[in-house]
C-alpha cells in the first residue's frame, strides 16, 4: 500500500473532503488505514450523517484529531444504520 493510498469502508463511499482532511496529515492517515473497514465505515457514515455543513465541517476535524489520538471509532454514537448484521 502506498503512503497516500486511503482505504473505504464496507458501505459508504469515502466522501471527498474527508479524504482530503485525512491525505493532509500522515498520523491521521496512518491510523485510518490501520483501522478496520468496519470503523471506517463508522467514521464516513458519522460525517455523512451530518445535516448542517457546519456540523460534518467539524466531524471532519474531530475524526482526523480523535484518529490521531487513538480512537478507532466515534464517541458517543449509536454506529451506522446502513450495516446489515454480517458487517456488509
Amino acid at each position: 500500500m502506498k503512503i497516500h493510498e486511503i482505504l473505504g469502508g464496507t458501505v459508504h463511499a469515502m466522501p471527498a473532503d474527508l479524504q482530503k482532511a485525512l491525505t493532509s496529515h500522515s498520523e491521521a492517515l496512518a491510523a485510518w488505514n490501520d483501522i478496520t473497514p468496519l470503523a471506517r465505515n463508522e467514521w464516513i457514515c458519522w460525517v455523512e450523517g451530518a445535516k448542517l455543513i457546519e456540523t460534518r465541517e467539524r466531524r471532519i476535524e474531530r475524526a482526523h484529531t480523535e484518529l490521531t489520538e487513538g480512537k478507532r471509532r466515534p464517541c458517543c454514537w449509536p454506529g451506522c444504520i446502513h450495516r446489515t448484521r454480517n458487517g456488509k
